[in-house]
């Protein structure tokens, strides 16, 4: 042996030695296409309303968020998200603003559609939390509990006048049992067999929600910890994510996305249909924070945080910040 034969031949780092190379053979790459823009439209809102936990992010009027979708569709983004705030005083206890024709999520679709068509998949939220006096995503039975079958009754409702409005998916997010198959039923015959369902597969009930409270003006009283998953828990998201793919889902979610990149890389394993994950207001907030301060390069976090979600295994990732980065890729 020579007195060189110490030395390695294996060299990793001659793959990362220039950026040409680190790109050359870069595992995953972000594209525009794969992410989705949650949109917040405000009923009767003059101007936008800024979000104060999320900087950079409004509640946007009916004139701004058209804009908003075109500034979407020009820099590539694949889709948009929307959420529906209602005045206040049009919040019940069944959530009726929710299934009102002319709710001002349904005239937000409308709005989008005429302004955009199909090129930009324009995507609803379909859950009560934001029409209800008591904030949680369903009706209450007798004794305060979000009563199940009742909602879904709703839901159904929902998913139709959606439907109708115009909207390319609905995304059901209140995490009831059964969601996915009543839902389907109801497009099926209504007519709205092209309308495609992102099933919000692994919600779980997480602390990094906060900040959207804020975003869509929540009247939340307690917790959603009966429906929502509880943060410990990995095989129950499989069975969830059974029971969405045999009642019709032709996407699934993860949601939050950073704390449970476990879970989405175990959902991308075991199916043949895309999958999304959602990078959540509390995920936002916190790099924004950071940057706000000094401590992190907020634009090198962005996309760090946005590829280990694109690595784990999600095809499409919703992020406030996809209009932003679609224009940087």
């Amino acid at each position: 042996m020579t007195k060189y034969g110490s030395f390695p031949g294996a060299r990793p780092r001659r793959l990362r030695t220039t950026p040409a190379m680190r790109r050359m053979v870069a595992e995953h790459r972000l594209h525009p296409a794969d992410l989705i823009l949650p949109a917040f439209v405000r009923e009767g809102a003059a101007e936008p309303v800024p979000i104060s936990a999320m900087p950079g992010v409004v509640q946007h009027t009916r004139d701004t968020l058209r804009k908003a979708a075109v500034e979407a569709v020009d820099a590539g983004v694949a889709g948009i998200m929307l959420f529906g705030v209602p005045e206040d005083a049009k919040k019940d206890a069944a959530g009726t603003a929710g299934t009102d024709p002319d709710g001002i999520l349904q005239v937000a679709i409308r709005d989008v559609r005429a302004e955009v068509g199909d090129d930009l998949v324009i995507m609803s939220d379909l859950c009560l939390d934001e029409y209800t006096d008591h904030g949680h995503c369903g009706v209450l039975d007798a004794d305060g509990r979000v009563d199940n079958d009742a909602t879904l009754e709703r839901y159904a409702e929902m998913a139709q006048v959606q439907a109708d409005a115009g909207v390319h998916v609905v995304g059901p997010s209140g995490m009831m049992d059964g969601q996915v198959g009543v839902i389907r039923d109801a497009l099926d015959q209504t007519g709205h067999e092209d309308v495609s369902i992102l099933a919000y597969t692994a919600k779980y009930s997480s602390a990094f929600y906060g900040p959207f409270r804020e975003a869509v003006g929540s009247s939340l009283k307690g917790d959603r910890k009966t429906y929502q998953q509880d943060p410990a828990n990995l095989r129950e998201s499989m069975r969830e994510l059974a029971l969405d793919l045999e009642e019709g889902a032709d996407m699934v979610m993860v949601k939050p996305a950073l704390p449970y990149l476990d879970v989405l890389a175990k959902v991308a394993d075991a199916v043949d249909v895309p999958v999304a994950a959602y990078q959540i207001s509390g995920e936002y907030a916190m790099i924004e924070a950071a940057a706000e301060k000094g401590w992190i390069d907020r634009d090198k976090a962005i996309l760090e945080a946005l590829t280990g979600i694109k690595r784990a295994g999600a095809d499409m990732i919703l992020t406030y910040w996809a209009t932003e980065v679609a224009r940087g890729l």
